[in-house]
């Protein structure tokens, strides 16, 4: 009995180290944690905003990840699951201290700015030839270390 309860206990301190990891709730179109996040019928998660203006800027209307096409636009509803996880993930995740703005440069006139800040624009480091968009050193990270982001041109 004794054993069962520490398997027990190890897999829950497993599966909740495993679904608070940050990678799992970063949009990968803004890098940014999920606001509003829905779903894909091929099942990827974007933040609803993000998904409606990729949609709005391209042709097609395809998955930005897998490039599967939808036929017609997909209604997309807020997945209440990933949003109620992303709450708990901010409540519970420590704040990270990696970069700090006051580290970073911000944008002078002449320099290309982060397209993701908000408020105060710091100075891109490099743009996704995907995506295109530029990144200040903060938001570039999860271009390096995301699975689904690593193969991009950056």
């Amino acid at each position: 009995m004794l054993k069962e309860t520490r398997v027990t206990a190890l897999l829950k301190d497993t599966a909740r180290s495993c679904l608070l990891s940050e990678d799992q709730f970063l949009c990968s179109i803004c890098l940014d944690v999920f606001t509003d996040p829905v779903s894909t019928p091929c099942g990827h998660n974007f933040c609803k905003d993000c998904i409606m203006k990729h949609w709005e800027m391209t042709d097609s209307c395809q998955c930005p990840m897998c490039k599967e096409v939808f036929t017609t636009r997909p209604q997309l509803r807020v997945n209440t699951f990933i949003s109620e996880m992303v709450s708990q993930f901010k409540h519970e995740a420590p704040q990270k201290t990696s970069s700090s703005s006051s580290e970073q440069q911000v944008v002078k006139p002449e320099e290309v700015p982060c397209d993701v800040c908000t408020g105060t624009k710091l100075k891109a480091l490099k743009s996704c030839l995907d995506c295109l968009t530029s990144y200040c050193e903060t938001h570039l990270e999860p271009h390096l270390t995301v699975s689904g982001l690593k193969a991009r041109y950056v």
